[in-house]
């Protein structure tokens, strides 16, 4: 018995002791993620020049509805590229499409007959085409040949007046659905007008054809094509990667020639294959923001000019793509657009082109970013791994003291499974748990110093006595809600010190974070943080749960207390709670995530700040996290209810580590951000511990001593 107990104290003061090695090695790994992060900043610096591309095909759409097509698509052309939008997007071309360019014309067997003079035929429903000209029939004519070549069909010659074309052996809904290679003359036509070209490639022909697509991509090069970005869900040569090796195929052609891809910012998935392409192409990538029609047309210059600053800078976007639209009003009998607006907003002194080079984003040609893979990189990115995993132990050890060896070793066996079997799912775990573990070990400590302070070794359940202003009762154990009264100003000096302390122990997972993620999918948003929702919610409930269940680092007695708490009578009191804590919940949720809806009052607050600094803080911390967490600590020395202040103060710490998950957003752009938010949060906390005091001083100095004592 006595050896059993004599194993048992030595096994606990050795993971006592294993503790203060678990923050040596967790400071070893911080200290190993600031190269990283250094190498981050370079990389995020090696490519600041933006391009802006507009829509051809919506510009082409607009002009078949004017009095003169193509006057007004020589006008507007001419118009944007003053402005400084220096590239039109093109697309593969449809039978509409050319159609809407003036290329052809086409006719169902109706209007065809219609057309001769003739009744249509009761046996067939054929499409018939007519070239607009000879140079339309010898360079566009070959495009639809080749595609209906490649459908497999027929199709014969035909002409009517002084205009040739073809009978298409196949029904006009049919023959819309297929895709046809870029117009050639529209390629002319925009390299003559001086318009860099944005190719957009579609995955709808299949199957693939590697010899096609070479002669495509040379055909393309010739214009000065540099860039793709993929029309649709899936990359070129994504829906045969089983079969053909596709995606390798185009992989290999898209090196040969020298062109890189382009990623779309805020699809809900990434496109298909675009990730394969991307490393095949070294991540020769930059992103774009697309502008929609409807935003083209109803917002400001002051809105786009805003917009597009903050995804250049805090987003890391280096393309922007403008669209345009026809919006019919019956009010006017107008058919309205927004191209001529787009090229007044752009352009001039004052414009959007002009706002953002003043911030130090040229415009020009978009540059991928430079990454640099160097040979020191992954062993020191397995010594931040060892870090990651220390400071999870230490998480468990919290809650679990006597766990923290065998956690350890089983948190190493199981990350060196998990990296053989996918690195980068390994990684994102070790990243999400570090993310976790941060900012509620930070809460702990200050919980213990906060019991250290004021209920030293007693417990809440099972106590011996209880006190209220230096009165003891005998009896039925109690809780101690009030404590010895301490000065104001040695409070918050005591306050601000654990705040400070606490902050830094959050910020302890920041490197490691970034460190594990050192990878320029992040940046590229290939990749993403994982876990968003569990970084926002776990730390709050661990904390709350250390909070009621825990008074002390020893672990002792939590499934007394909490068969205490679960067994108490629901009160009134205990309802209202919950509906208090229910909608603030609610309210925390719908912040949560890129989805989160803003007050107007609050998107006015950011508009102030991110023009006032540069960059802004992010609400949740220095108004609905610091504050509350700085006045929890000024108030938890001599009330035990404003513990629950603390819980509330974590949403503030856990922000500043999600900030950092953020991946694409620039490294130092996430650290302005953080120490803004910091330095607002602390000074609107001191101004709510000084209206306490006041409030405070008000209470004893008028309410207290008209309050009629109980009588003996």
């Amino acid at each position: 018995m006595e050896r059993r107990i004599y194993v048992r104290m030595l096994w606990q003061r050795w993971n006592r002791q294993a503790k203060i090695g678990l923050w040596v090695i967790t400071l070893i790994g911080i200290v190993a993620a600031l190269p990283l992060g250094f190498q981050r900043m370079t990389m995020e610096d090696s490519a600041n020049t933006v391009e802006y591309a507009f829509d051809y095909r919506d510009l082409i759409e607009v002009a078949e509805h004017q009095a003169n097509p193509r006057e007004f698509l020589d006008e507007q052309l001419g118009l944007l590229k003053e402005a400084g939008v220096n590239t039109m997007a093109v697309y593969e071309s449809t039978l509409k499409e050319l159609s809407q360019a003036g290329r052809l014309t086409y006719y169902n067997e109706k209007d065809a007959a219609l057309l001769q003079g003739k009744l249509p035929s009761e046996r067939v429903n054929y499409t018939y085409i007519l070239f607009a000209g000879e140079e339309e029939e010898e360079k566009v004519g070959k495009v639809v040949r080749e595609a209906l070549d490649r459908s497999g069909v027929t199709y014969r010659d035909w002409s009517f007046g002084d205009r040739n074309g073809m009978v298409v052996e196949q029904a006009l809904t049919a023959v819309h659905l297929k895709t046809m290679d870029f117009d050639p003359m529209s390629l002319e036509k925009l390299r003559e007008k001086g318009f860099h070209i944005l190719a957009r490639f579609s995955d709808r022909v299949v199957p693939y054809d590697a010899e096609r697509t070479s002669s495509q991509l040379a055909m393309l090069k010739e214009y000065g094509v540099t860039r793709l970005l993929f029309d649709g869900e899936k990359s070129k040569g994504a829906s045969d990667q089983g079969a053909l090796g596709s995606l390798d195929s185009f992989g290999t052609l898209l090196n040969d020639y020298g062109i890189g891809l382009t990623a779309i910012e805020n699809l809900k998935k990434p496109q298909q294959g675009i990730h394969k392409l991307a490393y095949m192409t070294d991540y020769n990538v930059v992103r774009v923001y697309s502008l929609s029609p409807e935003d083209s047309i109803e917002m400001t210059k002051g809105g786009i000019a805003d917009r597009f600053l903050l995804a250049a800078k805090d987003r890391n976007i280096r393309m922007f793509f403008l669209n345009t639209m026809l919006q019919s009003s019956m009010d006017t009998g107008k058919l309205n657009h927004s191209a001529d607006k787009l090229a007044m907003v752009m352009g001039g002194e004052d414009g959007v082109i002009a706002q953002l080079e003043e911030a130090g984003f040229p415009h020009g040609i978009a540059q991928p970013f430079e990454s640099v893979n160097a040979s020191w990189e992954k062993p020191v990115r397995a010594v931040v791994a060892l870090g990651a995993i220390a400071i999870i132990t230490l998480l468990v050890a919290a809650f679990l003291p006597a766990l923290a060896i065998p956690v350890f070793l089983l948190g190493l066996v199981g990350s060196a499974g998990l990296y053989v079997l996918n690195s980068s799912l390994m990684e994102q775990a070790l990243a999400l748990g570090a993310a976790v573990s941060g900012p509620t070990l930070a809460m702990i400590w200050v919980m213990n110093r906060i019991y250290a302070r004021t209920i030293g070794n007693r417990r809440m359940v099972g106590g011996e006595t209880w006190k209220v202003g230096g009165a003891s009762y005998e009896g039925e154990p109690r809780t101690q809600w009030v404590f010895p009264d301490v000065p104001a100003g040695k409070r918050i000096v005591t306050a601000l010190s654990w705040f400070i302390v606490g902050t830094l122990i959050t910020l302890s997972a920041v490197p490691l974070v970034f460190g594990l993620l050192h990878n320029i999918t992040y940046s590229l948003v290939l990749e993403q943080f994982r876990g968003v929702s569990v970084l926002f919610f776990a730390p709050l409930f661990l904390v709350a749960f250390y909070v009621f269940l825990y008074e002390g680092s020893d672990g002792h007695g939590v499934v007394k207390r909490a068969i205490g708490i679960l067994s108490r009578p629901i009160t009134l009191l205990m309802v209202v709670g919950a509906v208090v804590i229910g909608a603030i919940g609610f309210y925390y949720i719908s912040r949560s995530g890129n989805a989160g809806q803003v007050s107007s009052i609050e998107l006015l607050i950011r508009g102030w700040l991110e023009s006032t600094f540069g960059v802004r803080p992010r609400f949740k911390e220095f108004m609905l996290g610091h504050p509350p967490l700085l006045l929890g600590l000024f108030l938890a020395i001599r009330y035990r209810a404003a513990w629950v202040l603390i819980i509330v103060g974590t949403m503030g710490q856990l922000s500043m580590v999600s900030t950092f998950t953020h991946l694409h957003t620039p490294l130092y752009i996430s650290t302005i951000r953080t120490l803004l938010g910091l330095g607002a949060g602390i000074l609107i906390g001191l101004i709510c511990i000084g209206a306490w005091i006041l409030l405070e001083g008000a209470w004893r100095r008028w309410v207290q001593p008209h309050i009629r004592k109980p009588s003996a």
